[in-house]
């Protein structure tokens, strides 16, 4: 029988990446709504000592998958080890973070299982009456939120995208059960190999990482106008982020680009800045807890979703902004 909930965890540059303290987080919620008991699923090389920093982030059981083979993500290789671990221990809820692991392994592990996965989720929930998965998640290129709920195939699974669920405190007197896996891979099953990682280099803050992103669109006019972002962000400590448009016209780079076809962010503030909010946008930027919207279109569709907003021309208002937030922070 089902039961329980498991997230599975992800491993960068030897820690716990922040979603796997996300989704701890939100599945401690879900497993004490449920009455159950959370468990992780850590694998990799080299884990040391991380099974116990996911309990101290509130897992109640770790099961550790530690090979060589396992050093970098390959589909083959992690979908049989998470395969086996989760028909063994069969849970009745299974996260993972909408990354780029969780895009790639979600699907063809639900596949496996036998079993539905909604991708790209906001909000979790449990159904206090039929104690099913609530799953949230934006559809119609952000422009609504759907509910999605798996009767009957188990375990219910879920991408979560990053920020979304808010990580516990650590707590590192917490107690738990640590399991060491048997991976026993055979390398036959491996089909790809990396063969070579090229990192980008990144100045200050990652767009995926900020709880401030200053955003400019096609309104800004040009790239000139992206310097005042830049000057915002840093203020706000933030980064600094684009619609398509500007990246479509060597503006800035695409890395900056948010939404749809670009980066999914969930700040706790974004700036929107001569952005009209078309759908494409709107999905890489609705799960910020709180939207900001500058536009001298009183009818721009950014203004549905902005908690705030100011009808303007940005030439005028953005010194303003600037200005009242070094008075701010300068009192």
């Amino acid at each position: 029988m089902a039961q329980g909930v498991m997230i599975c965890g992800e491993v960068v540059g030897g820690a716990l990446a922040p979603i796997t303290m996300e989704l701890l987080g939100g599945g401690r919620k879900l497993a004490d709504a449920l009455g159950q008991k959370l468990s992780a699923v850590l694998v990799g090389s080299g884990l040391g000592d991380l099974a116990k920093e996911a309990i101290g982030f509130g897992a109640d059981k770790v099961y550790v998958a530690d090979n060589p083979l396992l050093g970098t993500y390959q589909a083959d290789a992690y979908l049989a080890v998470i395969e086996k671990i989760c028909k063994d221990a069969e849970p009745e809820v299974l996260l993972m973070g909408q990354t780029n692991v969780g895009r790639d392994l979600a699907p063809r592990l639900a596949f496996r299982l036998g079993t539905g996965v909604s991708l790209d989720c906001v909000e979790l929930d449990i159904d206090p009456n039929t104690k099913s998965l609530l799953q949230t998640k934006p559809v119609y290129g952000g422009n609504a939120l759907a509910v999605y709920v798996c009767e009957s195939s188990r375990p219910q699974m879920a991408t979560v995208r990053v920020k979304a669920l808010d990580p516990l405190e650590r707590d590192g007197s917490r107690q738990g059960e640590v399991v060491a896996v048997e991976v026993g891979i055979d390398e036959s099953i491996v089909k790809a190999k990396v063969l070579e990682m090229v990192k980008q280099e990144v100045t200050g803050i990652k767009l995926e990482d900020a709880e401030v992103i200053v955003t400019g669109g096609r309104g800004l006019g040009g790239p000139e106008p992206f310097k005042d972002l830049e000057e915002l962000a840093k203020l706000l400590g933030g980064a600094v982020g684009a619609s398509r448009p500007p990246c479509d016209n060597g503006w800035v780079p695409a890395g900056m680009q948010i939404g749809l076809t670009g980066k999914i962010v969930s700040p706790t503030l974004y700036i929107a800045i001569a952005i009209s909010g078309s759908s494409q946008h709107l999905a890489g930027c609705t799960g910020s807890k709180n939207i900001v919207a500058i536009n001298r279109d009183p009818e721009a569709n950014i203004f549905k979703v902005a908690k705030y907003g100011v009808v303007g021309d940005f030439k005028q208002v953005l010194p303003s902004l600037i200005e009242k937030v070094k008075e701010l922070l300068a009192g």
